[in-house]
């Protein structure tokens, strides 16, 4: 057994050795290791100097046997080693020769990396430069348009930087400084829109009264090319018909006329003016702030909330714009221009509502009209009343129906107005009649009541012109001769026509048919015939210093113009073109005015002749207790008779043809005659009744009777 385990071991430690001597010297550990991990190295390491032993007797035979080979070797490489030095020392050489030129190129290369560097990271910044570029540019362009106020444009260059260009350069520092400020931009943008809205509200408050006057102007313009254009002149071109009368009459007392030294138009003024182009709303206010500031809160979605703020500010100024001054009334410009504020509010909101889409509506305009319509009227009404001058009236009412057609031409509706005109109608009737009272106080007081003498043909063709009087005879007579009348007959008469001339002017353009006006005339001419007219003949008539030959030419007077009446119809009727057989065509109550003014003369004759009587009669101085009566009537009575006698004589010159002067003069002077007679008997009684004569002699009462027969004579 144990020399089985010893022939092992043998064994193993020749395959050790096998391994030492064919392992690499690297590799050994691990055989080592076995030789150590058994119990057996020392014998091992027997056999390790035994294997060593032997290879060192193989050496030895193997270099004896190489000897001089390897003595020739190193012959040879002591000769190899002088030649290696020789060549190290040119390497040696060349490498200093190289280094020494290679240093230049080092350093280029060094220089074409650095550049290589430089042109990577350039190649870098001008790629991310290309991206940012656009953004500083659009931010630059922004705060741009910022500056010269096109706000409308930033915002659109601000939605483009938002969503297009700063997405692809969010990583930035700056970029995202843009960012935080885009809705301060926004802010900033919404807030200077707003002020420049505000600011266009405030210009269009103060331009107001020039938009309206240009809006006017121009419907002026186009009223009266639709006047040149027009076939038929309507009923109220009032004006030519006046053209074509005055023509055939050829009035003298048109001076005097209390409306021919201003024809009342305030149409007329700016008529050397009428061939120049009116600039329109849009040419005289600049609107593009109010289109900027709607588009500017539509983007930013609050649109709502600008139409709300737009309308609200409207509607305040609407308010202060309807406000009239206080002294409107004194002037026509007042009206003008309260006119004129007016109109330009609303071509301004007409000139919105076609150019917006939605910032106001048709139904936020005529809600506006509405509240406009009333508070017009209403200030209308009350300053018109304050009112006195005709002339002022009439230039309202053509003020207002320019008014009126300027708005209508913007598609307003504008009835309530011309209901209004015909109420001023009213009070400009009144006015007229106010101021032909003084005309007509004026014509009487200046009147000589006399016959209007007449020298030659041509001023007694002047004064037929002016009065319609025929009388055969009268022609007939040589020259000098009179008129039957005073100066106040034609005077009159024209004054009543300059009267219808009025009242005609104010029904042109207020769309009346032919029955209206002539319905109005007619009321108007009756008016002044039964009230003004009258009134002021009543008030000559009832003078204290009247004489009884001022009271009969009064007559005369009155009797002619009664007799005019018909021509008055026929001038109406001439001007109106309405025949006075229609149904309800008002008749002139002329006729009757006249009569009752002659009556009341008539009566006032007879009351004269009476107070003379009374005033002879104190003159008388009987008496009573005489013992022989006179030789003749008494002083008193004598001139008393004298008295009557030349003023019945006077009646000799009553007016008219042989069956007016028989009944006329007849009736006139008979009446006087019977009135005086009977008030002198009346008072002649009264003086025998007189409670203080208590008692009378047989000769008083024979003188008495002495002055009866006189009077009996």
């Amino acid at each position: 057994m144990a020399e089985l385990e010893s022939l092992e071991t043998a064994a193993e430690h020749e395959r050790i050795l096998r391994e030492i001597e064919s392992t690499d010297t690297a590799c050994i550990g691990p055989t080592l290791r076995s030789v150590y991990d058994g119990e057996e190295h020392g014998r091992f390491m027997e056999k390790l100097e035994a294997r060593i032993r032997n290879h060192d007797r193989e050496i030895e035979k193997m270099c004896n046997f190489h000897y001089q080979g390897f003595v020739d070797s190193i012959t040879e490489l002591l000769k190899v080693r002088g030649e290696a030095q020789k060549l190290k020392n040119q390497v040696t050489d060349t490498n200093r020769k190289l280094q020494n030129e290679g240093k230049e190129l080092i350093i280029a290369m060094e220089e074409l990396k650095q550049c290589r560097l430089q042109q990577r990271n350039i190649s870098a910044t001008v790629d991310k430069l290309t991206l940012c570029l656009p953004v500083l540019e659009m931010y630059s362009k922004l705060r741009e348009q910022m500056k010269s106020k096109r706000h409308y444009p930033a915002l659109k260059t601000l939605e483009h930087l938002e969503h297009t260009y700063l997405p692809q350069v969010s990583h930035y520092r700056f970029c995202k400084i843009m960012v935080d400020n885009i809705p301060k931009l926004r802010e900033e943008i919404k807030e200077v829109s707003m002020s420049d809205l505000k600011d266009f509200l405030e210009s269009i408050r103060k331009h107001s009264d020039k938009i309206g006057e240009t809006a006017m102007k121009q419907a002026q313009q186009q009223r009266n090319l639709d006047n040149i254009v027009s076939q038929h002149p309507r009923i109220s071109g009032g004006k030519k018909c006046k053209k074509e009368v005055c023509a055939s009459s050829d009035l003298e007392v048109k001076n005097t006329s209390p409306m021919s030294e201003q024809d009342s138009g305030i149409l007329d003024v700016e008529d050397e003016d009428e061939d120049e182009e009116v600039p329109g709303a849009q040419d005289l206010v600049d609107f593009s702030p109010v289109y900027r500031c709607l588009h500017i809160y539509s983007v930013l979605g609050a649109r709502e909330t600008f139409e709300n703020y737009y309308r609200k500010q409207r509607r305040k100024q609407a308010r202060l714009v309807l406000q009239p001054p206080s002294n409107m009334h004194e002037t026509l410009d007042g009206y003008r221009k309260y006119f004129n504020q007016i109109v330009g509010f609303f071509v301004v909101e007409d000139h919105i509502l076609h150019t917006t889409q939605g910032l106001v509506n048709r139904a936020y305009i005529d809600e506006l009209w509405e509240m406009a319509l009333s508070k017009t009227i209403a200030a209308l009404r009350t300053h018109s009343s304050y009112c006195s001058d005709p002339s002022l009236v009439l230039d309202l009412k053509n003020l207002i129906v320019l008014f009126a057609d300027t708005l209508q031409g913007y598609g307003f509706p504008v009835n309530q107005l011309f209901d209004m005109l015909l109420e001023i109608q009213d009070q400009y009737s009144e006015t007229l009649l106010k101021k032909w009272s003084g005309v007509f106080r004026n014509i009487l007081d200046s009147d000589n009541y006399s016959p209007i003498p007449v020298t030659n043909e041509e001023v007694y063709k002047k004064i037929v012109g002016q009065f319609p009087f025929q009388d055969a005879e009268l022609e007939k007579q040589p020259f000098p001769k009179k008129f039957p009348f005073s100066e106040f007959v034609p005077k009159v008469y024209n004054q009543i026509k300059e009267f219808i001339y009025a009242c005609l002017k104010f029904s042109e353009d207020l769309h009346l048919s032919s029955t209206e006006v002539d319905d109005m005339i007619r009321k108007s001419t009756n008016l002044l015939l039964t009230r003004t007219l009258s009134n002021c003949l009543q008030n000559v008539i009832k003078r204290k210093n009247i004489g009884l030959t001022e009271l009969v030419q009064i007559i005369i007077n009155t009797t002619h113009l009664e007799k005019s009446c018909k021509f008055l119809e026929e001038f109406i009727t001439n001007i109106t073109n309405v025949l006075p057989e229609t149904v309800h065509t008002t008749k002139l109550y002329g006729t009757t005015t006249f009569k009752d003014a002659r009556h009341a003369a008539e009566e006032e004759i007879y009351t004269n002749l009476n107070q003379k009587i009374d005033q002879f009669l104190q003159l008388a101085d009987y008496d009573w207790m005489a013992m022989e009566p006179g030789s003749k009537a008494s002083d008193y009575l004598v001139d008393l008779i004298g008295f009557l006698r030349s003023t019945f004589a006077v009646f000799t010159h009553l007016p008219g043809d042989v069956d007016v002067h028989s009944t006329m003069s007849g009736k006139v002077a008979q009446t006087a005659c019977m009135s005086a007679c009977k008030h002198l008997s009346t008072s002649l009684m009264q003086l025998l009744l007189e409670a203080e004569v208590r008692q009378l002699t047989l000769g008083a009462l024979q003188q008495f009777n002495l002055d009866v027969e006189e009077c009996e004579r």
